[in-house]
C-alpha cells in the first residue's frame, strides 16, 4: 500500500493557501472538476514540487443498479494518468436510477445516496465494482458514505458490508470517519463496531471533515470545522492500524489558512499518537500474542502534540508516515516479520491472493434493485409516495438536502442565476425543484431553471427579467448568440440603454 502521509483536499478557493501550508504530502481532487488537457496552474506546480495528487470520484454510481458507463470510467481513467496518481477513488453509493431496467426516464440524485445493505446490492456492487478495476489503470479504493436514512430489511452491518465486498473483489477503501460519525448519530451505528468488523488492512486512506447537527440530525457538510467526536473515531481507527494517508475535506465556507492548519495539527496528533500506542503495545507484548491497543481520545492528542510542539502551527508537522513508520515498526516487534517501508508501496509484501471469479449478475437482480432505487429517488426528487419501510420524517430532511445541494452546485455552474435573481434564487429555485427530477446535468438543469421562471413571467422586476431572459438566449436561443468579447460587450451596452443593469 503506498503511504501518503497528510493531505487536503485541493479546491479552487484554497490552492494558494495550500501551497503555502506546510507538511502537505499530498491532496486529493474532484476528479469531475479536473479537465485532463487544462490542469490548472496551481495543481501543476503542486505536482512539480513532488505532491501526490489523487482523484475522487463522484459520479460513477457505484452501487446503482446500472452497471458503470464506459465513458466515465474513461474519464476517470484519463485525470489518474494525466495527474501520475497512485490510485483513484470512489463512492459505495448510487447517484442516479430509473432507465431501461425500469422502463422509467432516468433521474439523478445530484448527491451520494446509500445502497441497501442486501445480498442483491451487494451482488450487483461487487460487478460494478470489478468492471471499474479492469477499466482504470490504478488501484481502485471506495469510501463509505454519509446516510440520512436507513434502507428498511438490511441484512448486513456496514462493517460485514465492507468486508464482504473486499474478499469478493480485492478493492481497497477509502474510510471516512466523519462518516462513521455521521452514521452513528443519525442511524445509531457504532463506529468501533463497523471497525472492528472492516479489514483495516485494505484502508488506502483517510477522510476527516466537518458537520453539524440540526434537529437531532447530523449533516456531513464539508463546511465546518471538524469536532472532537470525529477526531475520537480517527483515533479508533488508528489503534487499529497505521493508516496509509489521512486527508483533511473541506468544500465550503472555507476558513483562514491559520484554522486549516490548526485541524491538520490535531489529525497530525491524533496519528501520532495512535502510532506511539501502537508502538508501546508492541515492545510490551514482544514475543508473545499481540494485544490491542487503547483508542487515545482526540483530547488526549492534541495535548501530547501541544506538550511536543505540534500543537504549534508553526512548529514543524508531525507526517502520518512518521507515524506509519511507528507502527510498522511495532508490527515487526509483535510478530517478527519485517514490514515494507513507509514511503513506498508494499512491493515485496506477498499479494494478496486474487478473488474468486463470479458468475455474472442476473439481470433480474439488477431490476429489483432498479426498481427500489428508483422508487426511493422518486420519492426524495420526483414528489411520488415515498416506499414501504422508511422514515418519512427522514426523507423529508434527505429530500430538502438534495435541492439544498442542488440549488448550491447550479449556483456555482452557472452564478449569474443567485446575482441576477438575489435573495429570491433560493426559495424560487426551491419552488421549482418540487416535483422536477433533474435528468441532464447541472448546466441543463440550470437552463431548464432558468426556463422556468421565463415562462411564469418572473422575476417580477423588469430589468432582472431582461437580464435573464439575455442569459438564457446567450447559452439555449434558437442560435447561439456570438461569444466574442466585442460582441458581449456590445450586448451589455443594449441592455444597459434598455433600462437592464
Amino acid at each position: 500500500m503506498v503511504r501518503l502521509g497528510t493531505g487536503i483536499g485541493w479546491r479552487p478557493e484554497i490552492a494558494d493557501d495550500i501551497a503555502r501550508l506546510p507538511g502537505i504530502d499530498w491532496v486529493e481532487v474532484v476528479a469531475e472538476n479536473i479537465c485532463p488537457d487544462h490542469v490548472p496552474d496551481a495543481l501543476r506546480l503542486l505536482r512539480e514540487r513532488g505532491t501526490t495528487v489523487v482523484p475522487h470520484g463522484v459520479s460513477l454510481g457505484l452501487g446503482g443498479a446500472e452497471r458503470p458507463e464506459p465513458g466515465r470510467l474513461r474519464a476517470l481513467a484519463e485525470r489518474a494518468e494525466a495527474l501520475g496518481s497512485p490510485l483513484v477513488t470512489e463512492h459505495i453509493a448510487f447517484v442516479r436510477a430509473g432507465g431501461p431496467l425500469t422502463a422509467s426516464p432516468s433521474i439523478e440524485a445530484g448527491h451520494l445516496l446509500p445502497v441497501p445493505r442486501t445480498r442483491d446490492a451487494l451482488d450487483v456492487l461487487c460487478e460494478n465494482v470489478r468492471i471499474a478495476q479492469d477499466a482504470l489503470p490504478v488501484p481502485l479504493a471506495v469510501e463509505n458514505i454519509a446516510a440520512l436514512i436507513s434502507w428498511p430489511g438490511e441484512e448486513m452491518t456496514e462493517g460485514q458490508f465492507l468486508a464482504e465486498l473486499v474478499e469478493r473483489t480485492g478493492v481497497r477503501l477509502l474510510i471516512d470517519v466523519a462518516n462513521l460519525h455521521t452514521n452513528h448519530v443519525n442511524r445509531g451505528e457504532d463506529p468501533a463496531k463497523a471497525l472492528d468488523e472492516l479489514p483495516t488492512s485494505a484502508i488506502a486512506y483517510v477522510h476527516v471533515a466537518g458537520g453539524v447537527e440540526k434537529d437531532g440530525v447530523w449533516h456531513d457538510s464539508h463546511a465546518h470545522p471538524v469536532t472532537q467526536p470525529v477526531l475520537d473515531v480517527l483515533a479508533e481507527l488508528c489503534a487499529r492500524t497505521a493508516p496509509p494517508g489521512v486527508l483533511l475535506e473541506r468544500d465550503e465556507d472555507f476558513p483562514t489558512a491559520g484554522e486549516l492548519a490548526g485541524e491538520l495539527a490535531a489529525i497530525r496528533a491524533v496519528t501520532a499518537a495512535g502510532a506511539a500506542g501502537a508502538a508501546e503495545a508492541g515492545m510490551a507484548t514482544a514475543g508473545t500474542a499481540a494485544g490491542s491497543a487503547k483508542p487515545v481520545t482526540a483530547a488526549g492528542a492534541a495535548e501530547a502534540a501541544t506538550a511536543a510542539g505540534t500543537g504549534d502551527e508553526a512548529a514543524a508537522p508531525v507526517r502520518a508516515s512518521a507515524a506509519a513508520d511507528e507502527a510498522d515498526k511495532a508490527d515487526k516487534a509483535r510478530t517478527g516479520a519485517d514490514v515494507p517501508a513507509a514511503d513506498a508501496p508494499a512491493a515485496d509484501a506477498p499479494a494478496p491472493e486474487a478473488p474468486l471469479p463470479e458468475a455474472p449478475v442476473p439481470d433480474a437482480v439488477r431490476e429489483r434493485l432498479a426498481l427500489a432505487q428508483t422508487a426511493l429517488l422518486s420519492a426524495l426528487v420526483g414528489d411520488t409516495p415515498p416506499p414501504e419501510g422508511f422514515d418519512r420524517r427522514r426523507l423529508r430532511v434527505q429530500s430538502a438536502a438534495l435541492t439544498a445541494k442542488r440549488a448550491s452546485v447550479i449556483a456555482k455552474v452557472a452564478p449569474e442565476l443567485p446575482e441576477i435573481l438575489g435573495t429570491g434564487y433560493r426559495p424560487a429555485f426551491a419552488r421549482y425543484a418540487e416535483g422536477r427530477p433533474m435528468t441532464g446535468g447541472y448546466r441543463r438543469d440550470a437552463l431548464s431553471f432558468a426556463e422556468h421562471l421565463l415562462a411564469d413571467g418572473r422575476p417580477g422586476d423588469s430589468a432582472a427579467r431582461r437580464r435573464l431572459t439575455l442569459w438564457w438566449q446567450e447559452r439555449s436561443g434558437p442560435a447561439p448568440l456570438p461569444s466574442h468579447p466585442a460582441a458581449r460587450f456590445a450586448r451589455r451596452v443594449r441592455l444597459a440603454l434598455s433600462g437592464g443593469r
